[in-house]
Parts: C-alpha cells; structure tokens; sequence
C-alpha cells in the first residue's frame, strides 16, 4: 500500500512538474510589451528599499487637439529614437528615470500592477509586465510623488 502511495505522489508531482513547465512556455499577454516595441535604451530601475521603484505618477495631457493627438513613446531619451508606442490625454505613467528633458516612463493600457510600486532589490532594466519607453516631459504632469 505505501509503494502505491509513494508512486501516486511521484505521478502527482511530475504531473506539477509538467504543468509548470508548461506555464513556463505560455507567451505573454498582449498587455505586455512585445519585442521589437522595447526601448533601445531602457527604463533602469534603481534599487532603493526606502522608495518605490518608480517614485512618481504623471499624467499625460496640453497635447494640441488640432494637432496629431497624441505623444510619441520614444525607444530612447531623444527624437531621434524611433516611434514604439503611443500615449493619449487623460492616460496615466509612472515616471522611473530621467535623462534630461526626456521622462522614462512604465504604463498599463489595461490599469494593471506594473511592479513599480514597491521597492526593488537590485537595480534593473524594466522587462515587464507593463510597457515602458521615454517620452518628453512637456506633456506629462505631476500627479503625485
């Protein structure tokens, strides 16, 4: 009877094995930021375990109506960088970085935990789970931090 025991909780967990290798492989949801949109220079989050990861929230608005209506997510700090994404009036960031007038920013289209908000261990590149880029500051106001 314990043989059979042993040999079920051996199925059961090559089964958990299984499954969590399968979790493994699933691709990532669509919220979060597909290769190739990354920034070629990325959001580096500093470590610090007194202050969040991204210390400030911004939100974007003063985009011209008659103009194009939104603000360009750049891949790195400056206009030279391509076009990888786009913000709109009204849409909320967390600001993380900060190179001259160019914000690195991390955001949700879908207003999910992005992992910003509490301390991180070690310093990094954002990867995830929310998509990140650099945008110029004139278009982005202080909400709180």
């Amino acid at each position: 009877m314990q043989a059979d025991m042993g040999g079920l909780m051996h199925i059961r967990i090559s089964n958990m094995l299984i499954m969590a290798s399968a979790v493994m492989i699933v691709p990532t949801s669509s919220s979060a930021q597909e290769p190739g949109r990354r920034p070629q220079v990325p959001i580096v989050i500093e470590a610090d375990l007194d202050f969040d990861a991204c210390g400030a929230n911004g939100i974007i608005e003063g985009l011209d109506p008659g103009g194009d209506g939104f603000l360009a997510v750049r891949g790195g700090p400056g206009s030279k960088y391509a076009e990888i994404d786009r913000l709109f009036s009204g849409e909320q960031v967390y600001l993380c970085a900060e190179k001259g007038k160019w914000l690195g920013v991390v955001y949700s289209k879908r207003r999910r935990d992005c992992n910003v908000s509490t301390p991180w261990i070690s310093t990094q590149p954002y990867t995830g789970p929310c998509r990140s880029g650099w945008v110029h500051r004139n278009w982005v106001r202080l909400w709180a931090g």
